[in-house]
C-alpha cells in the first residue's frame, strides 16, 4: 500500500487504548483481516502502527465497535484512509439528501447506515486522539441534525404525494412548510454524547402552513411527528437512528406532541417554569421551517433572559440544584457505581453551574447567552463571574468526564454513565480509556470530581436540603426518576409514579393556584415535608388526590403554601385532614387563614365555653353599620370556631364526645351574638315592647349539646309582655305578635342567609306548638299551656332535649323551669311507650331505616336509643326528677344507677350510644353527605375505625353490625314494658 495521507485519519492517530486481553485482541483481529483479505485494511494494518493499536484496543473492549468494523471491513479501511472533516461532511451531505429516496425503507435504511459509518468515525477519531471532545459531540449533533431535516423532507414530500400538503419549493419541501423542530439539551446546544437520546420539540403555524384546504393542521402535524419518529428510532436489522423524546414540550402529559406556536408561547409566558428555561438556553431549531423557529425563540427571549436579576427566581434556581444535588448525589465519590454525569462532582453539576449564572446574569449580559458549556465557561470568566482558576478546572473536568461517558457508550451503544461496580471491569475500563492501572485511572476522575465539588459549592451555599428522611425527591423534569419512585414506595404512597406526574402537574401550572412564580417557588421547598406530612396519615395516596383537588378549587395558594412552609405542626394536621376528613380540607382549600387558629398556642389547651365564645365573637362583629357587614364578620368568625373544632377532633386535643358540645357551644354564640345585632337594629326602626322579653329555645342536639359540624338547629322563639302595653314605642310602632315574628324571622335570616362569606346553620323550626302553619315566634303562655294540654307525646320527647339558649334571663329561666315541670307530668308507662313506638315507625316508613351507615335513622341505631332515653324521662322524671338531662348518655347512666332500666340493658345501650355517637360525628366531620364505604377512600375508612379503637375498617363493620342487632333487641324488649 502507498504511504499514508498525511491527511487521513490513520495518520492522525497519537493515542490508543491499552489492552488488557493481548492473545485474544490478536486473535480477533487476525480474523477480521482474514475476513479483510480483498480489502485495503490488512495493508493499511501493517503500515502503520497506530491503526493496528487502535484496532487492538477495540477488538479487546468494545464489542459495539467491533461488531461495526466486522460488519463492513472495506467501509473501515476507507475511514482510516480518508480525511476524517471531509468524510464527515460528505456524510452529512449524503444523509441530508437521502429525503429524496421514493421509499420509506430506503430512507430509514440510508439513515442507519449513515448512523453506523458516523459512529465507528466518531469512535475512530476519538479513541485515536485525531478529536478532541468539542468536534466529537459537534459531529454527533451534526449528523442528527442532518437526520432530523432529512426526515422531515422526506415526511412533506409523502403529504405532498398525497395531496395532504402544498409545498411551496419542490426542491425543499421544508422551506416555509409551517413547522419547526427545535433541539434541545445537548442536541441543541451540539454537544451530543456518543449514545445519546435526542431532545425535540415541535411546534407549528397553522396560518403559515401550506396545507390543503381539508387538512386540520394539529392532526396533520401530530402524524408528521409519529413518522418522524418512527424513521429515527425505530430498530430495524440496520439499527436505529437516535432516539427521540419529545418529552421536554410543555406539559407533555396534556399537550399533543405537536403544539401550535401560539399555544406555546402563552404556555411559556404564564407558567413556564425556571428548568424550561434552562432548558431553553440550548434550545435551536434544527429542521422543518428554522426561520420561523428562531423567530420563536427570539420571542420567547424576554421569558429565558429576565431583564433584571430576579431574586424569587435565583432562590427557585437554587431550589433546582437542591433537588438535582440531593436525589443523585453520593456522601462520598465511590469510583466503582459512580455516575459521572449524575454524581457529585458530574457533567450535570458543571453543566447546572454554569446555566444557572446564565439565567441569573444572562438577561444583562448577551454575552452569555452561548449555547456550548465550555464556551459559556470562558464568557463567564471573561466577564468577571467566574475565577481564571474555576474556568481552567471545570472545563478540564468537563473534557474528561465526556471523554469517559463516550467511552462507556462505546462499550455496547448504552445510554449510559455509571462505571463498573464490578472491581474487573473496572480495571478493564481504565485500560480501554488509556490509563496504566485502576488506581491511576481512579485518582484522575476523584481530583477532577473533588475540583467540580469545591467550585459547584462555592456557587450554592445556602438553602435547605430537599429531602426527606427516607431519601431524596426530585420532580423537576418530566419523567419519573428512579430514586424518587423508591423514596415515594418508602414514604407509605401505594402508586409513586401517579404521586411524582401530581407533583410535576402543579409545576406545569395545570392548577391556577399554582401559576404564579411566587406559589411555585414556595411549593419546590414545600414538597418534601408535604409529601413527608401525607405519608405518616393512614391514606397518603387519598390525602395527595385531596390535595390536588382542593388546589383545583382554589385561585391562589401563596398564602397556604407559606403557612405550611412556615409551620410544621400545622402541616402535619393538615396533612391528616387532607386523608381524614376531606370535607374540612375543601373549606381550607377556600380560607387558608383557618390555619391561622392552628399557630396559636391555645389551640392544644381547652376549648373555651359558650361565654367565652360569645365575648369573643361580639367583640369579632361589632356594631357595623351595614347589616351585610355584620353577617359577614359573623360568617366569618363563625366558621373559623366551627372550623377549629373540627380540627381539634382531628388531632386529638378533643374527644369526639367533647366536639358535640363544643360545636354547640358555638352555636349558642352564634345565636346570641346573632339575635344582638338583629335585636339592635330592630329597636332602632321599631322600638321595644315595654315590659317585652323574648328567648331562644335549641331543640335537638343543639338542646343536648351533642350537635355535629353539620347539624342544624331546631329552634324555638318564645316572648313575653305586658298585656296591657302591646305595642313598641319607636318611630314604627308595632303589635307586640308583630314585632316578636319579625324579630325572630330576621334572627333566623341572620343564621340561614348566604352571603359572600358563605352560610352558616340552616334553621328549623318544625318542633314550635304550631309547627311549620303559625307564626315564627310563640308567646310564652300559649307554648306552656299548648305543652300542658294539647302537646302529643312525640312533642314532650322532643322536649326532653330543649334547653334555653339565648334571650332574656328571666325569661329563659322561667322557660327552663316551664319545661322541667312538663316532663315531670305522671304519664301511663304503657300508653308513653305504645306512642314512642308508633312515633318511631312512622319515621321508619318515612325516612327508612335499612341503610347501615345512616347511624342515625337505622335500625338499632342513634334514634332507637334516644328514643328509649327520653321515654325513660318521661316515664321516671314525676318520681325521680333527676333522671332529666339533655345528653342521651347522660340519661342512661342516671337510669342504670336509679335503677330504672336493666344495668345490662343499660349498658348496652350506653356503649353502643357512645360508638355510633362517635362514627356519626366523624361521619358529619369528615365527609360531606352520606357516608358510602364502596366509595369513600380507604385511608378515610381505617381512620374511622382508629377513632372507635378498633383495627380497622371490616372489624368496625362486623362490630357495628353486632351493636345495632343488640340495640335493637333491647329497644323492642323496652318499648313492649
Amino acid at each position: 500500500m502507498d504511504a499514508v495521507s498525511p491527511t487521513s485519519l490513520a495518520s492522525a492517530l497519537v493515542a490508543a487504548p491499552r489492552v488488557a486481553d493481548r492473545k485474544a485482541a490478536e486473535r480477533r483481529l487476525a480474523d477480521l483481516l482474514e475476513e479483510a483479505r480483498e480489502t485495503e485494511l490488512p495493508a493499511l494494518v501493517e503500515a502503520s502502527p497506530a491503526v493496528r493499536d487502535v484496532l487492538l484496543g477495540l477488538a479487546d473492549h468494545s464489542p459495539f465497535l467491533w461488531r461495526l468494523c466486522r460488519l463492513d471491513p472495506a467501509r473501515l479501511a476507507a475511514l482510516f484512509a480518508a480525511d476524517p472533516g471531509e468524510r464527515l461532511a460528505a456524510l452529512l451531505a449524503a444523509t441530508e439528501a437521502a429525503w429524496r429516496s421514493p421509499h420509506e425503507s430506503e430512507v430509514m435504511r440510508a439513515l442507519r447506515l449513515g448512523k453506523q459509518e458516523l459512529a465507528l468515525l466518531v469512535a475512530l477519531a476519538d479513541i485515536g486522539g485525531a478529536w478532541g471532545v468539542e468536534r466529537v459531540t459537534e459531529a454527533l449533533a451534526a449528523y442528527a441534525d442532518a437526520a432530523c431535516a432529512c426526515s422531515v423532507r422526506f415526511l412533506l414530500a409523502q403529504a405532498a404525494e398525497s395531496g395532504r400538503c402544498l409545498p411551496r419549493d419542490a426542491d425543499d419541501p421544508a422551506r416555509e412548510c409551517g413547522m419547526v423542530v427545535i433541539a434541545l439539551g445537548k442536541h441543541g446546544a451540539r454537544e451530543l454524547n456518543y449514545s445519546s437520546d435526542i431532545d425535540v420539540v415541535v411546534f407549528f403555524d397553522a396560518e403559515r402552513a401550506p396545507l390543503a384546504e381539508h387538512i386540520e393542521a394539529g392532526p396533520f402535524f401530530v402524524r408528521l411527528v409519529k413518522g418522524l419518529v418512527k424513521l429515527m428510532q425505530e430498530r430495524t436489522a440496520d439499527g436505529y437512528v437516535f432516539r427521540t423524546d419529545l418529552r421536554l414540550r410543555p406539559d407533555p402529559a396534556s399537550t399533543p406532541t405537536a403544539i401550535a406556536l401560539a399555544s406555546a408561547f402563552a404556555y411559556y409566558e404564564t407558567v413556564g417554569q425556571n428548568w424550561e428555561r434552562a432548558a431553553l438556553i440550548k434550545a435551536r431549531p434544527v429542521a422543518g421551517d428554522l426561520p420561523i423557529g428562531e423567530a420563536f425563540l427570539a420571542d420567547l427571549a424576554p421569558f429565558i433572559w429576565r431583564k433584571y436579576f430576579d431574586f424569587a427566581a435565583i432562590a427557585d434556581i437554587h431550589a433546582m440544584k437542591r433537588q438535582i444535588h440531593a436525589v443523585r448525589g453520593h456522601e462520598k465519590i465511590a469510583v466503582a457505581g459512580h455516575n459521572i454525569k449524575l454524581g457529585r462532582g458530574g457533567i450535570r453539576e458543571i453543566e447546572f453551574f454554569v446555566q444557572t449564572q446564565q439565567l441569573v446574569f444572562g438577561g444583562r449580559r448577551p454575552n452569555l447567552r452561548g449555547r456550548r458549556t465550555l464556551d459559556m465557561l470562558g464568557a463567564l470568566r471573561a466577564d468577571g463571574w467566574i475565577s481564571p482558576e474555576a474556568e481552567a478546572e471545570l472545563s478540564d473536568a468537563y473534557r474528561l468526564l465526556r471523554t469517559l461517558e463516550h467511552r462507556l457508550q462505546m462499550l455496547e451503544d448504552e445510554q449510559t454513565q455509571t462505571l463498573p461496580s464490578d472491581a474487573d471491569a473496572l480495571s478493564r475500563f481504565a485500560r480501554f480509556c488509556g490509563y496504566a492501572d485502576v488506581r491511576r485511572f481512579s485518582k484522575a476522575l476523584t481530583d477532577e470530581a473533588q475540583r467540580v465539588e469545591k467550585h459547584y459549592a462555592r456557587l450554592f451555599e445556602e438553602g435547605g436540603e430537599l429531602t426527606v428522611a427516607e431519601g431524596s425527591l426530585v420532580f423537576t423534569g418530566t419523567t419519573d426518576d428512579p430514586e424518587t419512585l423508591t423514596t415515594l414506595r418508602r414514604m407509605g404512597f401505594i402508586h409513586p409514579a401517579e404521586v411524582a406526574e401530581t407533583v410535576r402537574g402543579w409545576h406545569f401550572g395545570r392548577r391556577q393556584a399554582v401559576t404564579s412564580p411566587r406559589a411555585r417557588e414556595v411549593l419546590t421547598e414545600l414538597v418534601p415535608p408535604l409529601l413527608a406530612a401525607f405519608g405518616e396519615t393512614p391514606d397518603p395516596d387519598g390525602a395527595l388526590v385531596a390535595f390536588d383537588r382542593a388546589l383545583g378549587r382554589m385561585p391562589a395558594a401563596v398564602e397556604l403554601f407559606s403557612i405550611l412552609k412556615s409551620h410544621k405542626s400545622v402541616l402535619r394536621l393538615f396533612a391528616d385532614i387532607l386523608g381524614s376528613a376531606p370535607r374540612l380540607a375543601e373549606q381550607v382549600a377556600g380560607r387558608p387563614h383557618l390555619l391561622d387558629a392552628i399557630i396559636d398556642p391555645a389551640f392544644a389547651g381547652p376549648p373555651p365555653d359558650a361565654a367565652a365564645l360569645t365575648a369573643r365573637l361580639a367583640e369579632a362583629v361589632g356594631e357595623p353599620e351595614l347589616l351585610e357587614e355584620a353577617l359577614d364578620r359573623l360568617r366569618e368568625t363563625g366558621q373559623h370556631m366551627i372550623f377549629v373544632v373540627g380540627a381539634r377532633a382531628i388531632s386529638g386535643t378533643l374527644s369526639l364526645e367533647q366536639a358535640g358540645a363544643a360545636y354547640a357551644d358555638v352555636a349558642e354564640a352564634v345565636i346570641r351574638v346573632a339575635l344582638a345585632d338583629v335585636a339592635r337594629r330592630f329597636e332602632a326602626e321599631h322600638g321595644r315592647v315595654p315590659g317585652g322579653r323574648m328567648a331562644v329555645v335549641g331543640m335537638g342536639r343543639l338542646g343536648s349539646r351533642e350537635m355535629t359540624a353539620t347539624s342544624d338547629l331546631d329552634l324555638v322563639s318564645l316572648y313575653d309582655f305586658e298585656e296591657d302595653r302591646a305595642e313598641s314605642d319607636g318611630p314604627r310602632p308595632l303589635n307586640a305578635v308583630v314585632y316578636y315574628t319579625r324579630l325572630t324571622q330576621r334572627l333566623i335570616s341572620a343564621l340561614t342567609v348566604p352571603t359572600r362569606k358563605g352560610v352558616l346553620y340552616a334553621v328549623d323550626m318544625r318542633l314550635r306548638p304550631s309547627g311549620n302553619k303559625g307564626p315564627a315566634a310563640t308567646q310564652f303562655k300559649g307554648f306552656v299551656s299548648y305543652q300542658q294540654s294539647e302537646a302529643e307525646t312525640w312533642e314532650h320527647l322532643a322536649l326532653v332535649r330543649a334547653r334555653p339558649v339565648a334571650g332574656d334571663a328571666g325569661l329563659i329561666a322561667d322557660a327552663q323551669a316551664a319545661i322541667s315541670a312538663v316532663l315531670a307530668r305522671p304519664r301511663d308507662p304503657a300508653k308513653l311507650r305504645a306512642d314512642a313506638r308508633d312515633m318511631r315507625a312512622l319515621i321508619a316508613r318515612e325516612k327508612g331505616d335499612a341503610d347501615p351507615w345512616d347511624l342515625k335513622l337505622v335500625s338499632g341505631g342513634l334514634l332507637d336509643i334516644e328514643f328509649v332515653a327520653q321515654t325513660l324521662v318521661l316515664a321516671h322524671a314525676a318520681a325521680h326528677p333527676e333522671i332529666a338531662a339533655t345528653a342521651t348518655g347522660e340519661v342512661l347512666s342516671r337510669a342504670v344507677r336509679l335503677g330504672l332500666i336493666d344495668a345490662n340493658d343499660g349498658e348496652t345501650l350506653r356503649q353502643g350510644y357512645a360508638l355510633m355517637r362517635d362514627l356519626f360525628q366523624w361521619q358529619r366531620l369528615s365527609v360531606s353527605g352520606g357516608f358510602d364505604p364502596n366509595e369513600a377512600a380507604s385511608g378515610l375508612k381505617r381512620r374511622m375505625a382508629t377513632v372507635v379503637g378498633l383495627p380497622d375498617f371490616k372489624v368496625l363493620a362486623r362490630d357495628l353490625a353486632d351493636t345495632r342487632a343488640q340495640v335493637r333487641e333491647v329497644y323492642q324488649r323496652f318499648m313492649k314494658g
